[in-house]
């Protein structure tokens, strides 16, 4: 398989960013880490393994990248006015700095996928939502959707802008991105089980809104057995991704 490390300064950021690329052409696929996570998480966990038959088939390619979870939404103390800011200084690098060398290095022309598990999962929501101009696709597994615990509460503009659940819910009628979402593949799962009842709450709060705007979301719960744990992103993942390419 082929595998590259890239190491690169951000304008935005004003530091150096890492991210990895797995596989060789292909749809193109965005990954977020988990909470603190790294951009090498995926290939430490076993997700190259798991995803091995469309990476070597040229199906998918990963681009693994870098948060500042820790500076942003993870961070106890700080003011959240200056966390959230940082968090979209982190938003404009993916986009206007990431995304354009993921499309570089993917030449396929084609829209990204994007992915993510746990704060993952809620990363891919944010990019999707915000800009489904850019992403076609979206597969988020237990994820929460919106920003009350990250900023305890605290709400302005900038926030409002990164909060998926706020910001869809305030969109009128008639705004483009609501019939863009219904030309897109929504694909957002949750367990049942062990650790994943502030995420399964998180998800229903996001399945409420969507249904609220007419958005034809797949919005999947899994059984009472299901925990917030690898294994059960690798079965979730195996599953949604056929759909997300078009094979199912």
């Amino acid at each position: 398989m082929n595998i590259q490390y890239f190491k690169e300064y951000s304008r935005h950021l004003n530091r150096d960013m890492e991210f990895k690329v797995y596989g060789q052409g292909g749809k193109p696929v965005l990954v977020f880490p988990c909470q603190n996570g790294r951009f090498f998480d995926w290939e430490g966990f076993g997700m190259l393994e798991t995803l091995g038959d469309y990476l070597e088939s040229g199906k998918i390619q990963l681009f693994t990248a870098d948060t500042i979870d820790g500076e942003t939404l993870s961070l106890a103390g700080g003011n959240p006015y200056d966390r959230v800011r940082l968090h979209e200084r982190w938003f404009s690098y993916v986009m206007e700095e990431l995304v354009p060398r993921v499309r570089e290095l993917n030449g396929t022309g084609q829209s990204l996928l994007v992915t993510g598990f746990s704060m993952g999962a809620y990363h891919a929501g944010n990019f999707f939502f915000r800009r489904p101009d850019v992403f076609d696709s979206v597969i988020a597994l237990s994820g929460v959707y919106d920003t009350c615990d990250m900023y305890n509460g605290y709400m302005d503009e900038v926030v409002y802008a990164n909060d998926p659940c706020a910001s869809i819910a305030g969109m009128p009628e008639d705004h483009p991105y609501l019939r863009l979402y219904n030309q897109r593949k929504i694909m957002i799962c949750v367990g049942q089980g062990a650790w994943e009842e502030p995420l399964l709450a998180g998800t229903r709060r996001l399945d409420a809104v969507l249904r609220s705007k007419g958005v034809n979301a797949w919005v999947d719960y899994w059984g009472h057995d299901v925990n917030h744990d690898w294994p059960w992103w690798k079965k979730q993942i195996r599953y949604f991704l056929p759909h997300a390419l078009g094979e199912a």
